[in-house]
Protein backbone atom coordinates (compact mmCIF):
# COMPACT_ATOMS: atom_id res chain seq x y z
CA UNK A 1 0.00 0.00 0.00
CA UNK A 2 0.98 3.20 -0.93
CA UNK A 3 1.15 6.65 0.89
CA UNK A 4 -0.42 8.28 -2.18
CA UNK A 5 -3.16 5.55 -2.67
CA UNK A 6 -3.99 5.17 1.18
CA UNK A 7 -4.12 9.40 1.43
CA UNK A 8 -6.47 9.52 -1.61
CA UNK A 9 -8.86 6.54 -0.39
CA UNK A 10 -9.77 7.68 2.77
CA UNK A 11 -9.23 11.70 2.02
CA UNK A 12 -12.31 11.46 -0.26
CA UNK A 13 -13.51 8.81 1.77
CA UNK A 14 -14.20 10.69 4.93
CA UNK A 15 -14.94 14.11 3.72
CA UNK A 16 -18.89 12.57 3.37
CA UNK A 17 -18.78 9.75 5.61
CA UNK A 18 -20.47 10.00 7.98
CA UNK A 19 -24.50 11.23 8.04
CA UNK A 20 -24.35 12.23 11.69
CA UNK A 21 -24.76 16.08 13.09
CA UNK A 22 -21.54 18.81 12.33
CA UNK A 23 -20.94 18.88 16.29
CA UNK A 24 -20.65 15.01 16.30
CA UNK A 25 -18.28 15.17 13.27
CA UNK A 26 -14.83 14.02 15.14
CA UNK A 27 -13.20 13.04 11.54
CA UNK A 28 -13.28 17.25 11.10
CA UNK A 29 -11.29 17.50 14.49
CA UNK A 30 -8.60 14.87 13.32
CA UNK A 31 -8.29 14.14 9.23
CA UNK A 32 -6.24 17.24 8.77
CA UNK A 33 -3.63 16.00 11.20
CA UNK A 34 -3.84 11.78 10.03
CA UNK A 35 -3.68 12.35 6.14
CA UNK A 36 -0.34 15.14 6.71
CA UNK A 37 1.02 12.52 9.20
CA UNK A 38 0.19 9.86 6.36
CA UNK A 39 2.25 11.96 3.81
CA UNK A 40 5.39 11.87 6.57
CA UNK A 41 4.54 14.58 8.85
CA UNK A 42 4.89 12.75 12.37
CA UNK A 43 4.28 15.60 14.48
CA UNK A 44 1.01 16.09 13.48
CA UNK A 45 0.22 12.21 13.45
CA UNK A 46 1.26 12.09 17.12
CA UNK A 47 -1.04 15.22 17.42
CA UNK A 48 -3.83 13.22 15.62
CA UNK A 49 -3.38 10.10 18.19
CA UNK A 50 -2.87 12.04 21.23
CA UNK A 51 -6.60 13.88 20.32
CA UNK A 52 -7.94 10.53 20.12
CA UNK A 53 -6.65 9.63 23.10
CA UNK A 54 -7.91 12.26 24.40
CA UNK A 55 -11.29 11.78 23.78
CA UNK A 56 -11.16 8.37 24.34
CA UNK A 57 -9.73 8.97 28.15
CA UNK A 58 -13.18 11.30 28.73
CA UNK A 59 -15.27 9.00 26.67
CA UNK A 60 -14.18 5.23 25.98
CA UNK A 61 -17.25 4.36 23.88
CA UNK A 62 -16.77 7.60 21.80
CA UNK A 63 -16.54 5.15 18.24
CA UNK A 64 -15.24 7.76 15.46
CA UNK A 65 -12.34 8.54 17.83
CA UNK A 66 -11.75 4.82 18.43
CA UNK A 67 -11.53 4.23 14.87
CA UNK A 68 -9.46 6.62 13.75
CA UNK A 69 -7.14 5.64 16.59
CA UNK A 70 -7.00 2.02 15.52
CA UNK A 71 -6.30 3.42 11.80
CA UNK A 72 -3.12 5.22 13.34
CA UNK A 73 -1.72 2.02 15.27
CA UNK A 74 -2.31 0.38 11.63
CA UNK A 75 -0.33 2.84 10.06
CA UNK A 76 2.19 2.91 12.73
CA UNK A 77 2.06 -1.16 12.03
CA UNK A 78 2.83 -0.88 8.46
CA UNK A 79 5.58 1.48 9.07
CA UNK A 80 7.33 -0.74 11.80
CA UNK A 81 7.24 -3.84 9.51
CA UNK A 82 8.76 -1.72 6.76
CA UNK A 83 11.91 -0.95 9.22
CA UNK A 84 12.03 -4.60 9.87
CA UNK A 85 10.34 -4.27 13.50
CA UNK A 86 8.00 -7.28 13.38
CA UNK A 87 7.39 -7.26 17.56
CA UNK A 88 6.00 -4.21 17.32
CA UNK A 89 4.27 -4.20 13.78
CA UNK A 90 2.74 -7.42 15.07
CA UNK A 91 1.56 -5.56 18.11
CA UNK A 92 0.38 -2.60 16.10
CA UNK A 93 -1.89 -4.28 13.58
CA UNK A 94 -3.50 -6.38 16.34
CA UNK A 95 -4.45 -3.64 18.68
CA UNK A 96 -5.22 -1.25 15.13
CA UNK A 97 -7.65 -4.21 13.88
CA UNK A 98 -9.04 -4.66 17.60
CA UNK A 99 -9.73 -0.85 17.88
CA UNK A 100 -11.63 -0.86 14.61
CA UNK A 101 -13.73 -3.55 15.02
CA UNK A 102 -14.50 -2.50 18.43
CA UNK A 103 -16.00 0.71 17.22
CA UNK A 104 -18.03 -0.91 14.59
CA UNK A 105 -19.61 -3.00 17.80
CA UNK A 106 -19.72 -0.02 19.33
CA UNK A 107 -21.77 2.39 16.71
CA UNK A 108 -22.27 -0.65 13.41
CA UNK A 109 -25.12 1.75 11.94
CA UNK A 110 -22.48 4.79 11.41
CA UNK A 111 -21.36 4.98 7.85
CA UNK A 112 -18.13 7.62 9.62
CA UNK A 113 -17.22 4.27 11.39
CA UNK A 114 -18.18 1.48 8.74
CA UNK A 115 -16.38 3.33 6.09
CA UNK A 116 -13.41 4.18 7.78
CA UNK A 117 -12.53 0.70 8.37
CA UNK A 118 -13.04 -0.65 5.06
CA UNK A 119 -11.41 1.39 3.00
CA UNK A 120 -8.40 1.26 5.74
CA UNK A 121 -8.91 -2.81 5.21
CA UNK A 122 -9.51 -2.84 1.38
CA UNK A 123 -5.97 -0.86 0.76
CA UNK A 124 -3.79 -2.51 3.42
CA UNK A 125 -4.79 -6.01 2.51
CA UNK A 126 -3.18 -5.53 -0.69
CA UNK A 127 -0.20 -7.35 0.46
CA UNK A 128 -0.84 -9.44 2.66
CA UNK A 129 -0.93 -13.04 2.09
CA UNK A 130 -4.07 -14.50 1.11
CA UNK A 131 -4.83 -16.47 3.73
CA UNK A 132 -4.56 -13.16 6.11
CA UNK A 133 -5.96 -10.94 4.03
CA UNK A 134 -9.17 -12.87 2.85
CA UNK A 135 -11.13 -12.54 6.42
CA UNK A 136 -10.10 -9.04 6.58
CA UNK A 137 -11.38 -7.75 3.13
CA UNK A 138 -14.23 -9.50 3.38
CA UNK A 139 -15.12 -7.92 6.37
CA UNK A 140 -14.84 -4.26 4.56
CA UNK A 141 -17.16 -5.54 2.22
CA UNK A 142 -19.48 -6.36 4.51
CA UNK A 143 -19.49 -2.83 5.93
CA UNK A 144 -19.43 -1.40 2.75
CA UNK A 145 -22.82 -3.51 2.08
CA UNK A 146 -23.99 -2.18 5.17
CA UNK A 147 -23.39 1.82 4.56
CA UNK A 148 -25.09 0.41 0.78
CA UNK A 149 -28.42 -0.32 3.05
CA UNK A 150 -28.45 2.40 5.81
CA UNK A 151 -28.00 4.63 2.45
CA UNK A 152 -30.66 3.61 0.50
CA UNK A 153 -33.35 6.18 2.23
CA UNK A 154 -31.15 9.16 0.53
CA UNK A 155 -29.78 7.06 -2.27
CA UNK A 156 -31.25 9.14 -5.17
CA UNK A 157 -30.35 12.61 -3.90
CA UNK A 158 -26.64 11.70 -3.71
CA UNK A 159 -24.03 12.92 -6.61
CA UNK A 160 -22.82 10.72 -8.89
CA UNK A 161 -19.34 10.53 -7.38
CA UNK A 162 -20.64 9.54 -4.50
CA UNK A 163 -22.52 6.41 -5.20
CA UNK A 164 -19.69 5.79 -8.17
CA UNK A 165 -16.78 6.04 -5.78
CA UNK A 166 -18.68 3.59 -3.13
CA UNK A 167 -20.38 1.44 -5.67
CA UNK A 168 -16.45 0.84 -7.68
CA UNK A 169 -14.65 0.29 -4.39
CA UNK A 170 -17.31 -2.65 -3.45
CA UNK A 171 -17.14 -3.64 -6.80
CA UNK A 172 -13.37 -3.76 -7.11
CA UNK A 173 -13.38 -5.50 -3.60
CA UNK A 174 -15.56 -8.17 -4.54
CA UNK A 175 -13.51 -9.04 -7.77
CA UNK A 176 -10.48 -9.59 -5.31
CA UNK A 177 -12.69 -12.10 -3.40
CA UNK A 178 -13.47 -14.05 -6.63
CA UNK A 179 -17.36 -12.65 -6.26
CA UNK A 180 -17.20 -11.89 -9.53
CA UNK A 181 -20.64 -12.09 -9.96
CA UNK A 182 -21.68 -10.01 -7.10
CA UNK A 183 -18.70 -7.47 -8.81
CA UNK A 184 -20.84 -7.53 -11.61
CA UNK A 185 -23.82 -6.63 -10.28
CA UNK A 186 -22.43 -3.85 -8.14
CA UNK A 187 -19.93 -2.31 -11.30
CA UNK A 188 -23.63 -2.43 -13.51
CA UNK A 189 -25.27 -0.61 -10.48
CA UNK A 190 -22.16 1.78 -10.73
CA UNK A 191 -23.23 2.39 -14.70
CA UNK A 192 -27.04 3.19 -14.05
CA UNK A 193 -27.04 4.88 -10.94
CA UNK A 194 -23.94 7.14 -11.53
CA UNK A 195 -23.57 6.86 -15.31
CA UNK A 196 -21.35 10.50 -14.85
CA UNK A 197 -18.99 9.37 -12.25
CA UNK A 198 -15.80 9.28 -13.09
CA UNK A 199 -15.27 5.79 -12.32
CA UNK A 200 -18.36 4.77 -15.01
CA UNK A 201 -15.43 4.20 -17.60
CA UNK A 202 -12.98 1.91 -15.17
CA UNK A 203 -16.86 -0.18 -14.56
CA UNK A 204 -17.53 -0.28 -18.34
CA UNK A 205 -13.86 -1.82 -18.61
CA UNK A 206 -13.95 -4.52 -16.00
CA UNK A 207 -17.20 -5.65 -17.49
CA UNK A 208 -15.82 -5.71 -21.41
CA UNK A 209 -12.69 -7.27 -20.29
CA UNK A 210 -12.45 -8.69 -16.55
CA UNK A 211 -9.41 -6.29 -15.73
CA UNK A 212 -9.69 -2.72 -13.99
CA UNK A 213 -7.56 -0.27 -15.49
CA UNK A 214 -5.61 1.52 -13.06
CA UNK A 215 -6.38 5.22 -12.16
CA UNK A 216 -4.65 8.24 -13.62
CA UNK A 217 -3.33 10.10 -10.60
CA UNK A 218 -5.45 10.41 -7.22
CA UNK A 219 -7.83 8.28 -6.95
CA UNK A 220 -10.59 8.28 -3.92
CA UNK A 221 -12.16 4.61 -4.46
CA UNK A 222 -14.67 3.35 -2.17
CA UNK A 223 -14.78 6.48 -0.04
CA UNK A 224 -17.87 8.61 -0.43
CA UNK A 225 -21.44 7.88 1.84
Amino acid sequence: MTFISFIATVVALVLSAAQAPAGQRFDYLVRGDFFAGLAGDEARMAHARALCEETLAANPRHAEALVWHGSILFFEAGRAFRNGDLTAGGQLFQRGIQEMNDAVALAPDNPGVLIPRAAVLIEGTRTMQPEMAKPLLESAVANYEHVLQVQAPAWATLGDHAKGELLFGLADACARLGRQDEARRYFRQLLKDAPASGQAPRAQSWLDTGVVPKANGMSCVGCHK
